[in-house]
């Protein structure tokens, strides 16, 4: 199973970018992604996409053009759940799940706080609470992969500068520290557990040529449950696709 992650800021702008065209090259079983900011209505390169041999499952948010998670997949779910039960989340379309056979695989958009106060306070909520719902999920689901956009650099090999960016919002000690809790709850880093070396980014700001100087921060995660770990056989992050701020993520498995 071959699985991808991709903040696309936008499907619509990923689309006028040959998006399709890598998508066919890149031949995904399963591609999640996030901040999609539209509606299926609103794309009408569904129909190329099923003759990709794609399903499609959307969960944009209700402000329109407004984050939104959604998966493609080429493998037939045995369902689909939308959602995480808390409403303020599900109402910025932040979680879809896919449960196939023996795999579920989520679609996940961690909030930002970088435009201020209310929203990391809101950050911080969303981690407490997804703790909570992945624990029980985790029960419940115990071969699960959780993709998304995190919006958290986990560690200093994970961003460019972290003595400048110390009080930055992505990489504040708080953060950090619920992402190494969330890892150690039972989860493996994939891309991780293949490249250990720096200068590995998903994200790139749009300012002072940061991507082509490589200035970047990692955000963007794979990350596997133990009872799956065993059978990881791939991961890679894809910085050649340029459709987006960020790049997407690759995670094979067996």
């Amino acid at each position: 199973m071959k699985i991808i992650t991709y903040n696309v800021n936008g499907l619509r702008a990923a689309l006028k970018k040959d998006w399709l065209g890598w998508l066919k090259n890149v031949n995904a079983d399963v591609v999640c992604l996030q901040e999609i900011k539209a509606t299926p209505d609103q794309v009408p390169e569904v129909a190329i996409l099923e003759q990709l041999g794609y399903e499609h499952y959307w969960y944009p948010a209700q402000k329109k053009g407004y984050s939104g998670t959604a998966i493609f997949t080429r493998i037939s779910p045995t369902q689909i759940i939308y959602g995480c039960g808390h409403e303020d989340y599900d109402f910025e379309g932040r979680v879809i799940r896919a449960d196939f056979d023996d795999v579920s695989v989520m679609s996940v958009y961690f909030p930002s706080g970088t435009t201020g106060d209310i929203r990391q306070d809101f950050k911080y909520m969303f981690l407490d609470d997804f703790q909570q719902y992945s624990d029980k999920l985790l029960l419940e689901r115990p071969n699960l992969v959780i993709c998304g956009d995190y919006n958290i650099c986990h560690r200093a090999i994970d961003i460019h500068n972290p003595k400048s960016n110390a009080n930055s919002s992505g990489f504040l000690p708080a953060e950090r520290e619920w992402m190494e809790n969330f890892i150690n709850s039972g989860y493996v880093d994939s891309f991780r557990q293949f490249n250990p070396e720096p200068h590995n980014y998903t994200w790139w700001s749009y300012r002072a040529g940061a991507r082509a100087r490589n200035l970047g921060w990692r955000i963007d995660y794979n990350m596997v449950s133990n009872a799956l770990s065993d059978r990881i056989i791939a991961a890679e992050i894809i910085p050649s696709a340029v459709h987006s701020d960020h790049c997407p993520v690759l995670l094979e498995l067996q």
